[in-house]
């Protein structure tokens, strides 16, 4: 483990959002936070009015709020009045679909504008948002839309096609389709959202949304069983206004990158609500990653914040210097990354080659913003996640006969624990009220990550404490993927497991039985792959597949991934009393 430190660019302290540290962390309240935000009439509290309407109502709506470049490089800007006028139309027309308060809308879209629209557009209805990655499959789409109740999916004419369409009656309520593409051909059954759009009326109130009025619906795999659809709320958007400030010292006049697709949540509350909050120039490309085209999009657009995943900053330090010789990116001022630990190496390269390091941050899902970070005004230790937010209480504890101890010693592993009660805090997993109570015991949210804590206050990450796979930042359960190679029909059992990767993090790889009868084969096992990719999408599914006699079992039958990852990755194999079968 490194511990020494990387100096952050030479600037006044004073100059950065947070300033010292410890003072900042004396002074901040949650109410405080709150009162940097206009609200609405009676105590109401709306994301989309933040992030939009206050600034076209503050006299910046000439200002841009969003750059979007196009995979063919033509940009395209859209000012905050643009967006408020767009946004508005959306709301209203989903009035006119009959959607109501609390609705759920949902997104399966690459970065396009009308993503953007979308999101913002529901909120300011009082609608539910709900996005999706586009590089699912059709089996993770229909478990998203069943779980959360869709009623309006606005996607892509391929991606209905190929995703949707198959199985969109088997939904139990009405299911309203617009099409963002295809002009007058669009699917049978579904609307174009330009025609919508060009119908609805041009102003719309936004909905006076009571803080805890649900507002977001980010869904996150688990070890077993579907997946969980944690609620967050309007209230959200105070942690995401002041997790900009602070984590990623957002500045009106800033120009923000975040790389993250909208389809995760560091994509929805940094690369949508955060930003827009903090009225900066939200960059978004459309493109997949290419080195040569982000070192452009840095210099030409004179990026000075940029947030990014460590799988991005590995492929980048992978494709060597040469991109980076004779450009002037004097203007980045700030570096940061999220999405799964940053090795020391990244961190050291950063401040190599761009004169500063990447700054690391820690968050999940279910905590909605960043709850741990490297900040402007601090010097990094490489490899650590940083600090606690201010109004944020960090601990790590360990489970007892009694409920949870707080470890007191430095550098004790156990699990990162957090003091509920911050704004963007999930409020529930959907349905799913036991799951939820579990997250809790003895005042703290458990956040099932091991990690350490130093003399300085310094976190390290150390592990997940389940067998959720974590691949170029997204989380991936292994019960998904079993359950998509189940279906094939020469497959008895499988298990499946994270296995360390230089630059994704961890790649998925399956161990499958076959049913009697059925002989391994390369042609089977690519066979596999086909159908797991097929099913679940190239994000999820499988990259390896190793064929067993049998899977070890605990005797009640469940599948001992745990023992499975020891093998493969010659780890000690701990209790195996419980151990019912163990055919390798």
């Amino acid at each position: 483990m490194t511990t020494s430190f990387v100096p952050r660019r030479i600037q006044d302290v004073a100059a950065s959002n947070l300033g010292e540290y410890e003072e900042a962390c004396r002074v901040f309240t949650w109410a405080k936070a709150r009162a940097l935000l206009d609200g609405l009439p009676g105590g109401a509290l709306n994301i989309a009015h933040e992030a939009v309407d206050r600034h076209v109502a503050a006299g910046r709506g000439a200002g841009t709020a969003i750059r979007f470049i196009a995979k063919d490089g033509t940009r395209r800007d859209i000012t905050y009045a643009d967006l408020k006028a767009d946004t508005d139309r959306f709301a209203d027309l989903l009035g006119d679909l009959g959607v109501k308060r609390g609705d759920r809308v949902y997104s399966l879209l690459g970065r396009v504008p009308e993503l953007y629209v979308t999101a913002l557009g529901t909120l300011k209805a009082g609608a539910v948002f709900s996005p999706m990655f586009s590089a699912f499959g059709p089996e993770p789409i229909k478990a998203r839309m069943a779980i959360g109740g869709a009623r309006v999916l606005v996607t892509s004419r391929r991606l209905y096609e190929r995703k949707v369409a198959s199985w969109r009656d088997e939904l139990p309520g009405p299911l309203d389709v617009l099409v963002v593409d295809g002009g007058e051909q669009v699917p049978a059954g579904t609307h174009c959202f330009h025609d919508l759009m060009a119908a609805a009326e041009p102003t719309f109130v936004t909905v006076a949304t009571n803080p805890q009025d649900m507002a977001l619906l980010h869904f996150t795999s688990g070890t077993t069983g579907k997946p969980k659809g944690a609620v967050h709320v309007h209230e959200a958007v105070v942690a995401h206004a002041a997790t900009g400030r602070f984590a990623l010292d957002l500045h009106p006049d800033d120009v923000f990158w975040c790389t993250a697709d909208p389809g995760w949540v560091t994509g929805t509350s940094y690369g949508i609500i955060s930003p827009l909050v903090n009225g900066v120039t939200l960059i978004v490309d459309e493109a997949e990653f290419d080195a040569e085209r982000w070192y452009s999009i840095l210099e030409r657009e004179k990026v000075t914040v940029w947030y990014t995943a460590p799988t991005a900053i590995r492929m980048l330090m992978k494709a060597g210097s040469d991109p980076v010789l004779g450009r002037d990116l004097t203007h980045l001022r700030f570096m940061a990354s999220v999405g799964e630990p940053l090795n020391p190496e990244a961190v050291v390269w950063g401040a190599e080659t761009f004169g500063m390091p990447f700054h690391d941050n820690w968050w999940q899902t279910e905590t909605g913003g960043i709850m741990i970070a490297n900040y402007a005004s601090m010097d990094v230790k490489p490899g650590s996640m940083g600090k606690p937010l201010p109004g944020i209480t960090a601990a790590i504890v360990e489970k007892t006969a009694d409920g949870v101890r707080e470890a007191t010693a430095p550098m004790t592993i156990g699990q990162l624990a957090l003091r509920p009660g911050w704004p963007s805090m999930m409020r529930a997993y959907l349905h799913e009220e036991e799951r939820y109570a579990e997250c809790f015991a003895g005042g703290w949210y458990l956040s099932g990550d091991l990690a350490m804590r130093d003399t300085d206050g310094y976190f390290w990450f150390v592990g997940r404490a389940d067998d959720v796979i974590k691949s170029a930042g997204h989380l991936i359960g292994p019960f998904e993927v079993e359950s998509a190679l189940m279906e094939h029909p020469a497959v008895a059992e499988v298990g499946v497991i994270g296995v360390p990767d230089d630059t994704v993090g961890e790649t998925v790889k399956a161990f499958v039985a076959l049913k009697p009868g059925i002989a391994q084969s390369d042609a089977l096992m690519l066979e596999l792959i086909g159908h797991a990719r097929k099913r679940l999408g190239p994000a999820v599914a499988p990259k390896e597949i190793a064929f067993r006699v049998n899977l070890p079992k605990t005797r009640s039958g469940k599948i001992m991934r745990r023992l499975l990852k020891a093998r493969e990755l010659g780890l000690p194999e701990g209790d195996i009393s419980t151990l019912e079968s163990d055919e390798r």
